[in-house]
C-alpha cells in the first residue's frame, strides 16, 4: 500500500470521527450517522489495501 493511500484512509477516518463528535455535540443525528459511515468506509478501504499487501509478498 502506498503512503498516499494510508494518509487518505487516515484522513477519511479522522474526518468521520470529527463529524460524528460534532453531530453528537449539536444533536444532529444525520451528521453523526454520516461520520460513522465515513469511518466505516475508511476502515473498509484500509482492509482492502491490507489484503492487496498480503498478496504482494
Amino acid at each position: 500500500m502506498g503512503l498516499g493511500d494510508k494518509i487518505e484512509n487516515t484522513a477519511d477516518k479522522l474526518t468521520g470521527e470529527a463529524k460524528e463528535k460534532l453531530g453528537d455535540a449539536t444533536g444532529d443525528d444525520e451528521q453523526k450517522t454520516e461520520g460513522k459511515v465515513d469511518q466505516t468506509k475508511a476502515d473498509l478501504k484500509q482492509a482492502g489495501e491490507n489484503v492487496k499487501d498480503a498478496f504482494k509478498d
